[in-house]
């Protein structure tokens, strides 16, 4: 797949500025950054996410439709952030929940890191993977990113 066609855009939401990375098979990436600026044109796909995740930021938008590339992770990674989508908006899972999910329930510290290097924040919801005692667990943003998010989807 890396013949693709690659681009990015980067826009502001009420959560801050995101990094939308895409290739023409979907989205590849998300991240929080500062710097604003658009590269080249926009396919109808990102232009979607793009506003499915202000409608998410300003708290009218749980569930996202957006056409998605995955491929640059491991089967394994693939697989666990696969059935990260299937957690129900609003709620949360233990990463041993996930780790039983995908038939391995002795990876829990595995499938915490492939949340730690999930591409696509928020589309592939990583934040709502939390540790089996309750806790926050952690998120690549930060905690308090987290915490706002899994607010927001509470709401």
């Amino acid at each position: 797949m890396s013949d693709l066609p690659r681009g990015e855009i980067i826009f502001p939401t009420k959560l801050g500025r995101v990094r939308l990375t895409f290739s023409s098979g979907g989205v590849t990436g998300l991240k929080f950054c500062r710097q604003l600026s658009i590269n080249g044109s926009i396919p109808n796909f990102v232009k979607q996410a793009r506003r499915q995740l202000r409608q998410y930021a300003a708290g009218k938008r749980i569930r996202f439709t957006v056409l998605l590339d995955l491929s640059s992770g491991t089967k394994f990674q693939q697989l666990v952030w696969k059935v990260l989508q299937k957690i129900p908006d609003g709620e949360t899972r233990s990463y041993a929940w996930v780790a039983r999910q995908i038939g391995n329930p002795k990876a829990a510290r595995a499938v915490g890191a492939a949340c730690g290097v999930n591409p696509v924040l928020l589309l592939v919801p990583c934040h709502r993977v939390v540790a089996s005692d309750g806790g926050l667990g952690g998120f690549s943003c930060g905690l308090p990113l987290k915490r706002q998010l899994l607010n927001l989807e509470a709401r």
